[in-house]
């Protein structure tokens, strides 16, 4: 279940990302935020340390990402 739930996040934050419609670009990185806690999840059942930094860094930059998508217009 955990890794259908990675697939199917970052397969589609990735999707929404790399596509030609501003509005799905605007949702790639919430998408991606909502699949983070399945990777920490996943990295800390396996113990896996390394994974678990690397998914914190991800958080960082799908937080950017949905700063800079969503952040009121000057």
């Amino acid at each position: 279940m955990i890794q259908l739930a990675l697939a199917v996040f970052g397969l589609t934050a990735m999707w929404l990302a790399m596509g030609g419609n501003a509005r799905g670009r605007r949702w790639a990185p919430i998408v991606g935020l909502c699949g983070q806690p399945f990777w920490m999840w996943f990295a800390f059942g396996v113990q896996a340390w390394g994974l678990m930094v690397l998914s914190l860094a991800y958080t960082v930059v799908y937080l950017r990402g949905a700063w800079v998508q969503w952040r009121p217009q000057q």
